[in-house]
């Protein structure tokens, strides 16, 4: 299978054509980033919004879509700069949740999105993080209850405990998970047979309006013809009163001959 191709090959316009390299490099310092101390980063973010702007206005502008994935890609960036700044790795962990990745990558060299990968690694480091912090937790509240340090042997078996309610509360999730996701399926298909039957009402009301349209077009020509036929009536009545008259005053004018 070939790889797939970035956002634009061959960018149209210089704005462009910077704003992709800008993109490219940040992408890299993202992927290799690893505490809130890299300045760069978020220097180059902030550039980047700024290019995405200008690039918006510009005569030359690529295709909606494209200019899509570039906001998409910068605003996973400032993501992840802003998921850095919480104080626990829970918040991290869950701010990560949010974050959209890019869908196509931005240079032709990746054969995945770099976004992908930058969201993959935050994503592992972010839960590695998370379970030190639970593992030092227990280990703690255990050496408080016990009064000494934990050997070899009880740390191991503290661990196996605390991987085996991690699998718990995971199993738990999952099968709450499942039961919404049944249940979306439920409504998913209770609206569709809603939609369903509002379509056919709307096919039943379609046919009759167009029945009724069919009625009043035949009501109306016959109202047309029989007004018609009332005006030819009227019309020879008015020539028939018209010659009666004329008759009338021609047989005065014989029967009674002007008084000389």
């Amino acid at each position: 299978m070939a790889p797939a191709s970035g956002l634009d090959p061959t960018p149209r316009s210089r704005v462009e054509v910077k704003l992709v390299r800008l993109l490219s490099r940040c992408e890299v310092l993202a992927a290799a980033r690893r505490g809130v101390g890299e300045w760069r980063l978020e220097k180059y973010v902030a550039a980047l919004e700024v290019m995405l702007l200008e690039l918006k206005k510009h005569p030359s502008k690529p295709a909606p879509e494209v200019l899509n994935e570039y906001s998409r890609k910068v605003d996973f960036l400032k993501g992840i700069l802003e998921a850095e700044k919480l104080s626990t790795s829970s918040e991290k962990a869950l701010a990560n949740q949010f974050l959209a990745p890019g869908r196509t990558p931005t240079t032709p060299k990746e054969r995945i999105p770099a976004t992908q990968t930058v969201h993959l690694q935050t994503k592992a480091r972010y839960t590695g993080e998370m379970r030190s912090e639970l593992l030092d937790l227990e280990e703690t509240g255990l050496r408080k209850r016990t009064g000494f340090p934990l050997d070899e042997k009880q740390s191991a078996t503290d661990l196996d405990m605390v991987l085996q309610h991690h699998h718990s509360l995971q199993e738990k999730l999952a099968e709450e998970m499942l039961h919404l996701a049944r249940n979306l399926k439920n409504n998913t298909l209770v609206a569709q047979n809603v939609i369903k039957q509002d379509n056919q009402t709307l096919t039943h009301s379609l046919k009759l309006a167009d029945q009724n349209f069919e009625k009043l077009k035949d009501e109306s020509d016959r109202l047309e013809q029989h007004a018609k036929k009332s005006v030819n009536w009227l019309l020879w009545l008015m020539l028939i009163v018209v010659c009666f008259i004329f008759i009338s005053m021609i047989l005065f004018i014989r029967i009674f001959p002007k008084l000389r």
